[in-house]
């Protein structure tokens, strides 16, 4: 085999590897799993990767599309080839911002994307707790959504259309299609044409959509992975009359890099939230109570409701640098909930602060109900700063290593 890696090491124009070192760097991410991979590419160009495609079917093995490697579940460990796109598959390629879209390359960084759409008025609105270094290739394969998911939902809200490469390195574009497009996209034999022919055929079955509709999750639970995401791409034209139209990126999203390699992604920008952001931190006894005020504080349309637990106060005490956030913390709570209100002023946040915090001692729901702005709020950004505090990042790594997964 090594005598195979290295011939295609020649043929590739980026970067490729098989020895210890490098794969052992690679043989995690910021989960808890560890598993040697064959080789890692990184691959420089789309010919690259479709040799690299080619390969992997010529021999059996596969391929693991990386980026940040900021995964909490080892979706990016395997012992096929990792592919790493973080280096050279960076380039904000297009925006238009009149018709509220970007198109990117998979290794563009969210936060770095959000800083580049600043002064056009518009940003990404999924935010993962890794924010700083996630990008946006991972943000689709894990259908990343966070804290603020209340308002912005996940990443396949926002998924227009993706440019991806298939197994047998024909190139493929995913949007949107009409009724008309979509049967005109059965038409051929090509691998892509055959993949909307088999989905046609599956999805068409009576027995199917029961079945789909059945076992997945309830639609009422809006930030759920389990699998391929067939139960939302069942719910389009033409399997469901009067729904929107047909999306493969509906499928994509959430997939983990098994179903096409992706070299593009066209994303939806919204408009930039209010500038003013106040944090209602309210202190509980338990988790419990915590839950049960949080069905409170959903009906005042937060922009993020954040829960923090118990373990994770506990080890910001001994953390150097987390222990400064505890400034706002009073007592010994079992859970704090971080409810986030964006509005125009201080004044509005306030008002509606006042009005959850009535409610919830109402209910006899909590016991301290500090309210921070400004530099405060932005010190006590639990959501990152819990990124790590209950471990050093594991080998090295800069992403968080939390072994609960508590991080979305």
């Amino acid at each position: 085999m090594n005598a195979k890696l290295q011939q295609l090491s020649r043929e590739l124009e980026g970067e490729f590897y098989y020895d210890d070192t490098i794969r052992t760097l690679y043989a995690t991410d910021a989960s808890a799993y560890r598993e040697m991979p064959l080789a890692v590419a990184i691959p420089k160009t789309t010919d690259d990767i479709k040799k690299l495609i080619a390969f992997a079917l010529a021999e059996k093995t596969s391929l693991i599309p990386r980026t940040a490697g900021t995964s909490l579940a080892g979706q990016v460990v395997g012992s096929g080839i990792i592919v790493d796109v973080s280096k050279y598959f960076t380039g904000i390629i297009e925006l238009n911002a009149a018709e509220g879209w970007v198109r990117v390359q998979p290794g563009v960084v969210r936060d770095e994307l959000n800083m580049f759409l600043k002064p056009h008025g518009l940003f990404f609105g999924p935010e993962t707790s890794t924010a700083n270094r996630a990008m946006i290739g991972g943000m689709v394969g894990n259908n990343s959504c966070g804290s603020n998911s209340i308002v912005y939902r996940s990443t396949r809200e926002h998924l227009l259309e993706v440019k991806a490469i298939l197994s047998d390195s024909s190139e493929a574009t995913f949007a949107s299609v009409n009724i008309d497009e979509f049967h005109s996209k059965c038409e051929g034999n090509t691998l892509e044409a055959n993949i909307y022919k088999k989905v046609r055929s599956l999805l068409s079955n009576y027995d199917t959509q029961v079945e789909i509709r059945k076992e997945f999750p309830k639609k009422s639970v809006e930030r759920r992975n389990t699998g391929y995401a067939v139960d939302v791409v069942l719910e389009t034209a033409p399997f469901a009359a009067g729904t929107t139209d047909f999306n493969f990126c509906k499928l994509i999203a959430g997939s983990e890099g098994t179903l096409a390699f992706i070299t593009e992604i066209k994303l939806n920008v919204v408009p930039l939230p209010p500038k003013e952001i106040g944090l209602l931190c309210v202190h509980f006894n338990s988790i419990d109570e915590s839950l049960r005020a949080n069905l409170i504080a959903v009906k005042y349309r937060p922009s993020a409701s954040e829960l923090i637990d118990h373990y994770i106060l506990e080890c910001t005490k001994d953390n150097i640098e987390q222990r400064k956030n505890r400034f706002f913390v009073q007592g010994d709570p079992g859970a704090i909930l971080v409810i986030e209100f964006a509005k125009s002023n201080r004044e509005e946040i306030k008002q509606v602060a006042a009005k959850v915090e009535a409610e919830m001692r109402a209910a006899g729901l909590g016991y301290h109900f500090p309210l921070l702005f400004g530099e405060d709020s932005k010190n006590m950004d639990i959501k990152k700063s819990r990124v790590g505090v209950i471990s050093q990042p594991a080998r090295g790594c800069q992403s968080c290593s939390c072994y609960r997964g508590y991080c979305s």
